[in-house]
């Protein structure tokens, strides 16, 4: 399945994305689940939306607003330096998992706006797989991870390269420079996960292009070493780390500015487009 979160006349609602139209399960699932965190934390209610999912689509997508697929976090904790080709553009040395923190205020859903900083020319792109975790996780292994797993999104982790200093959080926490969307996909809609491209179109210019399977420290490497030190809730959000081809190490630099179109299409996964503004 793939859910999404949305605003439909200005209410904050969730349903199944399918080739219909949208279910909407906010009117179907009551008060008990209000909203789309709520409701991948509960088997039972994963259990009844299964039995829901032939059922008639009653919204248009071209009527919503789409807001992050996971609007309300308690964590966004992200991976950098993920793939080969990524670490020689920076030359990236330690082979730990390189993490840091994006917070809930910096995103954006699909098809909104994503604002360029004024304080910078240096607005980067960045496309990336994110994991949405469904139960709560702490201190498991590599083998059990996937089951703490609800599905996968897309991520625009915009940059503003020059506030990216030993610490990447600075660069990375700028209102509205994130993407989330449009849908998180459930793992059983994937096979042949590490054969699913990840690609960036900047202006319909491919920017990036990897595969998964490229990832340096794979999903359940990343879910198991984030869970030693902090017990991840249904609902967080794990950034994996981007392909090369950045714009800060293109010859001459590729930055966003106000106008652009960023997408980030990951196969199976979701097609996630955004314009850039000015802040």
């Amino acid at each position: 399945m793939k859910f999404i979160s949305y605003l439909l006349a200005n209410n904050p609602s969730y349903g199944i994305l399918t080739t219909n139209g949208i279910i909407d399960l906010k009117s179907l699932m009551g008060d008990r689940y209000p909203d789309l965190k709520s409701l991948i934390s509960c088997p039972a209610g994963l259990a009844h939306v299964k039995t829901l999912n032939q059922t008639p689509a009653t919204v248009d997508p071209r009527y919503v607003t789409y807001l992050p697929v996971i609007p309300n976090p308690n964590k966004i904790i992200c991976a950098g330096m993920n793939y080969a080709d990524k670490r020689k553009e920076f030359d990236a040395q330690d082979q730990a998992v390189t993490l840091f923190v994006r917070f809930a205020d910096t995103q954006v859903g699909h098809l909104s706006p994503v604002l360029k900083p004024s304080i910078t020319e240096e607005f980067d792109y960045e496309g990336e797989l994110a994991i949405i975790i469904g139960k709560p996780c702490f201190k498991v292994s590599k083998q059990e991870a996937p089951n703490y797993i609800a599905g996968y999104s897309c991520y625009m982790d915009g940059s503003v390269r020059d506030w990216q200093h030993t610490w990447f959080t600075a660069g990375k926490n700028w209102p509205k420079t994130g993407a989330l969307g449009p849908c998180l996909t459930t793992q059983d809609e994937i096979d042949d996960f590490d054969a699913l491209s990840i690609r960036t179109y900047l202006n319909k210019q491919m920017v990036q292009n990897d595969v998964l399977g490229n990832m340096v420290h794979k999903v359940e490497d990343i879910v198991s070493y984030i869970s030693t030190f902090t017990q991840l809730s249904p609902g967080d959000v794990i950034l994996t780390g981007s392909p090369g081809g950045v714009g800060k190490k293109r010859t001459p630099p590729l930055f966003m500015k106000p106008g652009d179109v960023i997408e980030v299409e990951i196969e199976k996964i979701g097609h996630l487009i955004n314009t850039i503004v000015a802040e």
